[in-house]
């Protein structure tokens, strides 16, 4: 519980790392994907599993797969990227928040899974919050949507993939990092590149996006074969509580009564479905042991 605890507090506190880095969100994006992959090829010659680079080359459908998850990835963190540079993390934080109920929608749609009744009432909840937002605001809230949309399938994605957490992100950060590469160069050329103009601490701020991104991902990975899934449900909350916390209490971000009110609904929703999934999982450890 404690590694999982680890890594949502983690990527809770990443808008205070993303605020301290003065780049762009591009270049931001890009060095978090240079030196992921090195650090990450790093970790494997360590370990020595390569394995995984055999199946990558039998398997043109597994390279197309992680392609696909590389490309949500990407946006996903341009996304966020974005709107912690530009005041918007109170944005972000709904973004996961409902991140969990656009999963459970996903598996609707795409695997075919069936919901129960109250299932879908907390759908029906979030979505009222979402629609509460969109007239609030007079737009629909763009950056949460797409950072629900697109973690959501990456989940998805991942959810049918045959490799590691590990080994996953590092054939999509090799994916992607020749675009990675060729833009860092670019911006080198044209003598725009925030490593080299920057001051020092802004070198070692850009060279910890590597272990920033990989850290939590290993932590996650080795919570989650350690406790149940409802508990990483439940923990997975940890994160955008944090972060609105962040933009309300320390960069005063607006957050009034009716914005929070659209916030309520969603909030309810979540509570909705864990109460939901915890009384059914409790439902079906009393009828196993009852066999």
């Amino acid at each position: 519980m404690l590694y999982s605890f680890a890594a949502y507090a983690s990527w809770g506190l990443f808008p205070l790392y993303f605020k301290a880095v003065p780049v762009r969100p591009l270049e931001f994006l890009v060095h978090r994907i240079v030196w992921s992959v090195l650090l990450l090829y790093g970790v494997l010659a360590v370990r020595k599993r390569w394995s995984w680079v055999d199946q990558v080359r039998r398997s043109r459908a597994l390279a197309l797969g992680f392609a696909a998850s590389a490309a949500c990835l990407s946006v996903n963190w341009f996304i966020y990227i974005y709107a912690v540079t530009t005041g918007r993390v109170v944005d972000a934080s709904l973004g996961y928040f409902i991140n969990p109920l656009v999963s459970v929608l996903l598996g609707v749609v795409v695997l075919k899974e069936r919901l129960r009744r109250l299932q879908w009432a907390a759908i029906a909840l979030a979505a009222a919050g979402v629609i509460w937002l969109t007239v609030l605001v007079g737009e629909l809230p763009w950056i949460g949507l797409s950072l629900a949309a697109s973690f959501g399938t990456y989940g998805l994605l991942r959810k049918t993939a045959k490799l590691g957490a590990m080994e996953g992100l590092t054939l999509e950060t090799t994916l992607l990092f020749p675009l990675a590469a060729l833009y860092l160069g670019w911006l080198l050329v044209q003598g725009q590149s925030g490593f080299v103009t920057g001051s020092a601490l802004d070198r070692i701020l850009l060279l910890m996006s590597g272990p920033l991104t990989t850290g939590p991902l290993i932590l996650f990975a080795a919570g989650a074969r350690r406790i149940p899934l409802s508990l990483m449900g439940l923990l997975q909350y940890v994160a955008p509580s944090t972060q609105l916390l962040l933009a309300v209490l320390l960069w005063h971000e607006p957050f009034g009564h009716e914005k929070a009110f659209g916030f309520a609904l969603i909030w309810l929703g979540l509570a909705v479905y864990s109460a939901e999934s915890l009384w059914t999982a409790q439902v079906l450890r009393l009828a196993k042991r009852a066999r």
